[in-house]
């Protein structure tokens, strides 16, 4: 059988669904465990069914599901998988979602919006869910929407070492890419003791992943530039930031990010920028067609994997990341 089992007869199970399997494995090989067997799933009519082949009865169990593209069809996933826990009768049931689909939409910048981020937390915490873990939220307030606990990741610390190995730091400029990343950019400065630059940029509200105009603040000259993000969607905005820098005369500029989203042109913009290097985590399957020489992608399974051991042990979550907030 599946999971984990205490002296005290505490029992753990890690589920996952369909988006990214290959993270859950490599979860489940950290914790030293098999992911229970699952049926699941599509009917002629896009709906989606599952079943676990194993007893959830009382067991503390974990749901691993990265909302990837095509996003609702997974979020939807989980929620079933959430509820059929539930009615299983699982001791407590943890949503772990190494990256937040609709994270992006977590406040209203005009009339008639909605907050989606906040309906996902709802969603979740209908479906069953006693408890979130997520890596890299796009800002800090979503853990309020969710009306229980939400331990929230960092993959910071794996990033800025990898980065700090492989630059001469006495060069190194960290560079946040909008002022909504000030406060990370700000967190890599301390960990790489580097100074920091802002791109300056004015987005064009009436359309997504388009901006205006983009500045430099700070001296960038010379300089081994990182741009760092939460996440890459188009990589329309990094690499014009990316441009910006080099226009400033940054003589090499790396980028940074948690989540490669990499949607839509992505791929061949990627491939034609002058960024050196990208640097992700797996939070988020890479496409083929990503896997390049200046991509490199990093396992944020050794985190989850013990944040989950932590909850279920009833340690603390928060000492894993000690300094990073």
């Amino acid at each position: 059988m599946s999971g984990i089992t205490t002296s005290g007869e505490k029992k753990l199970k890690l589920f996952s669904g369909r988006a990214h399997p290959e993270l859950a494995e490599e979860v489940a090989r950290e914790l030293d465990t098999e992911l229970v067997p699952t049926k699941a799933l599509d009917f002629a009519n896009g709906e989606i069914y599952v079943r676990f082949l194993e007893s959830a009865r009382g067991a503390d169990c974990f749901v691993i599901q990265s909302h990837t593209a095509p996003i609702n069809q997974w979020i939807m996933e989980q929620l079933i998988m959430i509820d059929a826990l539930k009615r299983a009768s699982a001791h407590s049931i943890t949503a772990i979602l190494p990256f937040y689909g609709y994270a992006r939409q977590d406040k209203k910048h005009l009339g008639r919006e909605p907050i989606s981020a906040r309906l996902v937390a709802d969603l979740l915490r209908q479906a069953g869910a006693d408890r979130l873990m997520a890596v890299d939220l796009h800002t800090a307030q979503i853990q309020g929407f969710f009306d229980g606990p939400v331990d929230h990741l960092f993959a910071l610390p794996m990033l800025a070492d990898y980065v700090g190995e492989r630059v001469d730091r006495s060069k190194l400029t960290i560079v946040s890419p909008d002022a909504g990343r000030v406060k990370v950019a700000d967190q890599w400065c301390d960990r790489l003791d580097a100074p920091l630059a802002i791109i300056h940029k004015r987005r064009d509200m009436t359309q997504a992943n388009t901006i205006l105009s983009a500045e430099v603040v700070g001296d960038v000259k010379g300089r081994v530039c990182v741009l760092v993000d939460d996440m890459i969607d188009t990589a329309g905005t990094i690499c014009a930031a990316a441009d910006a820098l080099y226009d400033n005369g940054a003589a090499d500029v790396i980028v940074a990010a948690t989540h490669g989203v990499l949607s839509g042109p992505a791929a061949d913009r990627l491939k034609n920028s002058r960024v050196s290097e990208f640097v992700f985590t797996n939070t988020l399957p890479t496409p083929q067609q990503l896997q390049l020489d200046k991509v490199t992608t990093l396992s944020i399974a050794p985190s989850i994997a013990a944040a989950i051991k932590e909850v279920f042990e009833d340690g603390s979550v928060t000492s894993l990341f000690e300094g990073v907030h």
